[in-house]
């Protein structure tokens, strides 16, 4: 098997497993804060672990430039994963998910104030149509859906925005290597959540019991730490819009996982809302 083949399904597993993130968060009961720093701390030392029996050491001399935005990004990551599962407390895992993959259409909407570069036609189509879809998912006029529902949705959007900050931030960061630069983010997202987590209501792992101890360790070993690490791996291999169009796992695996597993009910007017969300962002994707 060549090293292509072997990058794709690297990154189909990757996304696949993503996507079943919100299945297995519904089972830990502590706060998104909480859980995004076990999330970090799990991922952080099996990435260290790796790093180091692999003698792959971090070339922090070539790097200090780096380090600062390598934190900022670090912590926007962290802040990212709070309001993603607040988002899944809220509302079905399938709107928070969708709701979430707005950040790629934040990210064509800042790129031509940060870096001067002119929006296509083809660019403010797909920002206008993925816009309408965000507006249709909320359910606008349905006296049926719910003010928490809406809530869930600001708190998809809102991780959208840090995620898309982290995506935007990564642009600016030359020389770092995959890996590396994963681990550095932990590093720096476990230093934002710490002290959060401390201030508003400390550790309650005594909360839970053995199938939220189980779904922990899956979303902090096998959701970042490993998963991660097949994600970067296989970026080396692929071009970007394979990428592009392979990251869509993620999300449709998050909907049938929400409608099938978890038996979450979508709106007609909602999945007309994710297939533009969807199908514009992966248009703007495809050069």
């Amino acid at each position: 098997m060549n090293k292509q083949k072997t990058a794709r399904l690297m990154l189909i597993a990757s996304m696949a497993i993503f996507g079943t993130l919100g299945l297995f968060v519904r089972h830990i009961s502590v706060s998104s804060g909480e859980l995004a720093l076990y999330r970090a701390v799990m991922a952080a030392i099996l990435i260290g672990f790796y790093l180091l029996i692999t003698g792959n050491k971090i070339p922090f001399r070539n790097i200090k430039k780096d380090v600062p935005l390598l934190l900022a990004s670090g912590m926007a990551m962290g802040i990212n994963w709070i309001l993603l599962f607040e988002a899944y407390k809220y509302t079905t895992v399938s709107v928070a998910t969708l709701s979430y993959y707005f950040a790629p259409v934040i990210v064509t909407l800042v790129c031509p104030i940060l870096f001067k570069e002119k929006m296509t036609i083809k660019q403010v189509i797909c920002f206008v149509m993925s816009t309408l879809g965000i507006v249709m998912i909320t359910g606008i006029g349905d006296v049926s859906v719910s003010g928490k529902h809406v809530v869930g949705i600001l708190f998809g959007l809102g991780a959208a925005m840090f995620y898309a900050t982290v995506i935007l931030i990564n642009k600016f960061i030359k020389g770092v290597e995959g890996l590396h630069r994963t681990f550095l983010q932990f590093i720096a997202a476990i230093m934002i959540l710490l002290p959060y987590v401390i201030a508003t209501g400390g550790m309650n792992l005594h909360l839970l019991d053995g199938i939220g101890w189980g779904a922990l360790l899956v979303v902090g070993i096998v959701h970042t730490g490993i998963t991660y690490c097949l994600y970067f791996s296989s970026l080396k291999e692929l071009s970007g819009q394979k990428v592009a169009i392979l990251s869509y796992i993620d999300p449709l695996v998050a909907i049938v996982i929400s409608v099938t597993l978890l038996g979450e009910s979508m709106t007609a007017m909602q999945s007309i809302g994710g297939v533009l969300i969807l199908g514009f962002t992966l248009w703007n994707e495809r050069r």
